[in-house]
């Protein structure tokens, strides 16, 4: 974390007759956002480098006359306040960084008139299309051309025509006509995605953007270039004249492929979900994410989503799922296996529901190759979730070897799956076939076909909650979208689940069971799910302190009984 500047690093900027003082070095235009004043831009991007492509963002910009001989600033004798030496031309803004005495004019009228001569400049080319633009509704250009243009045009000629559909890669579809060759797109794929594909060629008016030869644009970011285009030009070829962003729901949420925890928009109306986009905190993600992130909202609707409870194989209520899941995990030599997938609010009931049965729960991680960016190598969202609830102690290994060992042993009889596929944690179909399952899960797999009774539970745009990323910062995700009819809320079904088998009485709902959190885990005193920031909170332990993200995991099982103390 960095710290707050010092006083000489702090210098005093005057934006439209208003002092402001921040750090030397603020770009222009975030300073003068502080003041509530826009200036209008299209290249520029607080995480790219400047290219200073667009002009949109020319200001008038001065500094303090100074007597040449005592270089004292001078003082205008009518006025008493310090003159001004204003240059003759208009500056970009994007380029101008924050300096002592410095004085910007954002609209006087030669800036106005700079604005004006941009935006028609920029719509010479541009066609009229904005009734069918997929960009509508959140285009700059738009905005600004009726918050800055001229509001007529003086161009007779024809414009000139260019591609409409050019795939430039999988997932991203470039309308040529459309583009205001503002460069963003270019920047981030060099220096955030680090994959230098995209280029501009010709010249002038003919100027296009594309690959370069035997390139696509198919890394796992590249719908971000869609996100940070201001204008229609990339468009992503999943959401395309799909929905009207005005008609859709913003929910916020958490990307859960991966233990990074980027934050997310989810974009929903009537109860489907129609995009996912990058929800921005500096702390985490900036303003991106992963493609293939933006594609998990698909997963609620999916053929394999179990829909409904059942008892070898046969629908029923979910009363009598949860009697018979009960009457499985009563009977002795159960074993318990959490998920680094759950929220922090179900790991702490079935921390509740192993104490409660008298034994540890085991947790499967998920570690692939990360991609040094946003894809950690920890593909499940909430491991540490488990470590500050105390559903484990240690980090998971990717199999469940000891499980199968106790399986093979007689040891367990009774294995109760939280959203976990056994069989791909490492349990054979024979192994399966020795014990009774009783299965929490959202979809389909070898494990519910083997169970002897399916709980369904809800997806992660359906329900609220939190998860605690790599960096053990909590962060919370709330619910987009309703639940199948016949899927109770995982809360409500861990807490009937634990009242079942004797434990203590819980809340389900997500005020009460965040006080009974609060009193019990010392490192979430005094927090509680209503008051986690936007962006998150950073949680504090010397316990944590060098702990590997993946490196050097092993399996968190403990068959033996646990002593009463640590049912607490």
């Amino acid at each position: 974390m960095s710290s707050a500047p010092k006083p000489a690093d702090l210098v005093t900027v005057n934006i439209d007759g208003q002092d402001l003082v921040v750090p030397k070095g603020t770009n222009v235009i975030e300073a003068a956002q502080q003041l509530g004043i826009e200036i209008p831009h299209y290249c520029y991007h607080p995480k790219l480098t400047v290219a200073g492509n667009c002009r949109m963002c020319l200001i008038e910009m001065g500094l303090p006359a100074l007597d040449p001989g005592t270089r004292q600033p001078l003082v205008d004798v009518l006025t008493g306040k310090p003159k001004v030496n204003w240059m003759p031309r208009a500056q970009i803004g994007c380029a101008t960084n924050a300096m002592q005495g410095l004085h910007i004019r954002t609209n006087s009228p030669l800036v106005k008139e700079c604005r004006e001569s941009v935006t028609e400049f920029l719509l010479i080319n541009h066609p009229l299309d904005c009734p069918i633009c997929d960009q509508a509704g959140e285009c700059k250009l738009q905005e600004h051309s009726t918050a800055y243009g001229r509001g007529y045009s003086r161009f007779v000629e024809n414009k000139n025509v260019k591609p409409k559909r050019t795939q430039l890669g999988p997932r991203v579809t470039l309308d040529d006509e459309r583009c205001i060759l503002c460069s963003r797109c270019i920047r981030f794929s060099k220096e955030i995605a680090k994959d230098d594909v995209l280029g501009f060629v010709d010249r002038g008016s003919y100027s296009t953007l594309t690959c370069y030869p035997g390139k696509k644009l198919e890394n796992n970011y590249s719908l971000c270039t869609v996100d940070i285009c201001p204008v229609g030009a990339l468009t992503s070829t999943d959401f395309r004249f799909k929905m009207r962003v005005w008609f859709l729901k913003q929910t916020p949420s958490i990307d859960t492929e991966s233990s990074t925890g980027a934050n997310t928009e989810v974009w929903s109306r009537e109860g489907a979900i129609y995009r996912i986009t990058p929800r921005r905190n500096d702390a985490v993600n900036d303003t991106w994410m992963t493609d293939s992130a933006r594609l998990l909202y698909k997963q609620v609707r999916s053929e394999d989503r179990l829909l409904a409870p059942t008892l070898s194989g046969t629908p029923v209520s979910n009363e009598m799922a949860i009697k018979a899941a009960a009457d499985l995990l009563g009977s002795g030599s159960v074993a318990v296996v959490g998920s680094g997938r759950s929220s922090v609010e179900e790991q702490f009931l079935t921390k509740k529901l192993a104490g409660a049965l008298k034994v540890a729960a085991s947790l499967v991680s998920r570690v692939a190759p990360g991609d040094g960016i946003l894809l950690s190598a920890d593909r499940n969202p909430n491991v540490r979730g488990a470590l500050v609830t105390g559903l484990i102690s240690g980090l998971p290994a990717p199999k469940i070897t000891a499980l199968a060992a106790d399986i093979d042993a007689g040891k367990v009889k009774t294995v109760l799956a939280i959203n976990e596929d056994l069989a791909a944690a490492g349990l054979s179909a024979a192994q399966l076939a020795k014990v009774s399952v009783v299965y929490l899960g959202t979809h389909r797999n070898a494990t519910s076909t083997a169970a002897k009774v399916v709980i369904p539970t809800l997806t992660v745009f359906e329900k609220s909650g939190s998860f605690v990323n790599q960096q053990f910062r909590l962060q919370k995700f709330a619910k987009a979208v309703p639940g199948p009819q016949e899927v109770a809320d995982d809360l409500v079904t861990l807490t009937k689940l634990l009242s079942s088998v004797g434990g203590a009485a819980v809340s389900s709902e997500l005020p009460g069971l965040w006080t009974t959190i609060a009193a019990e885990m010392k490192t979430l005193t005094g927090r509680s799910h209503a008051n986690i920031p936007a962006v998150g909170v950073e949680l504090e332990s010397a316990a944590w302190a060098g702990l590997p993200f993946v490196e050097g995991a092993t399996l968190h099982y403990q068959p033996a009984a646990v002593p009463a103390a640590a049912n607490a």
